[in-house]
């Protein structure tokens, strides 16, 4: 299995996980040809893209989903909740899916994880092919013990730090959209976030990725010093998924 992001933070997210000629999309808030020129960086055709899996009804997150899926007759599957988020019209291919019950595409394992978000009915997903396990967590504004519980035993996690709460305070936002991002169904802070590793006692993590990092109120560095100081490695060995840049390919 490998893993890469197009690109990760508000105004625009999606990632690529692919394992044994199976290759499933993660969101897409890109519109139509920035989706594809970005793909095409990564050395993949949008056509080749199986299915894209759509985390919650945010545009930074669906925006793109419906033009994308309709030049590329791409599966699209989402909760019923974030499905009606759909503004630009129903994708084609549209299948539903539970945030509580695991599926199968290809020789990849499928669980969604239920969040805290200020959205429908939004999940983020890990991926196992029966060699590793990949989490991708975004968009949650608070780690319950459920979270906690689908995460363990992971290989690879790919995780929010949106904020430093200090900036966030500090930053140029108003006090209600401060009190929305910072709250329990808004983003993870860099220390929130921290947190969450250390309550899964990564032992078997390969690769940690910083993602969906605010550009108001966040800094690289800030994310991976927080991340790093729970696993006890060098900052320089979190990664980070940026908006403009993504993240190259892992491989686990």
């Amino acid at each position: 299995m490998r893993f890469a992001w197009l690109g990760s933070g508000s105004r625009g997210n999606a990632a690529l996980v692919e394992s044994d000629g199976c290759r499933v999309m993660v969101d897409c808030g890109f519109g139509l040809r920035e989706a594809e020129r970005r793909l095409a960086r990564l050395g993949v055709a949008a056509d080749t893209v199986d299915a894209i899996l759509v985390t919650h009804e945010h545009s930074d997150h669906i925006g793109g989903v419906a033009a994308f899926a309709a030049r590329h007759g791409t599966r699209v599957m989402a909760t019923r909740g974030t499905a009606r988020g759909f503004r630009q019209g129903v994708p084609a291919r549209l299948e539903y899916i539970s945030a509580h019950q695991p599926f199968e595409l290809g020789p990849l394992a499928v669980t969604p994880v239920a969040v805290p978000h200020d959205a429908r009915e939004p999940c983020q997903f890990v991926f196992g092919d029966g060699a590793a396990r990949l989490a991708v967590v975004t968009d949650l504004g608070r780690v319950t013990p459920h979270v906690v519980q689908m995460l363990e035993g992971c290989d690879a996690l790919a995780l929010e730090c949106n904020h430093d709460e200090g900036m966030l305070a500090a930053g140029p936002y108003p006090p209600q959209l401060k009190r929305r991002v910072g709250g329990n169904l808004g983003h993870l802070s860099n220390a929130q976030a921290a947190g969450l590793l250390q309550a899964l006692l990564p032992a078997r993590l390969k690769h940690v990725v910083a993602l969906h990092l605010s550009e108001a109120n966040n800094r690289p560095e800030l994310a991976q010093d927080a991340l790093a100081a729970v696993l006890g490695c060098g900052a320089g060995e979190i990664a980070v998924a940026d908006q403009a840049e993504g993240l190259g390919w892992r491989q686990l």
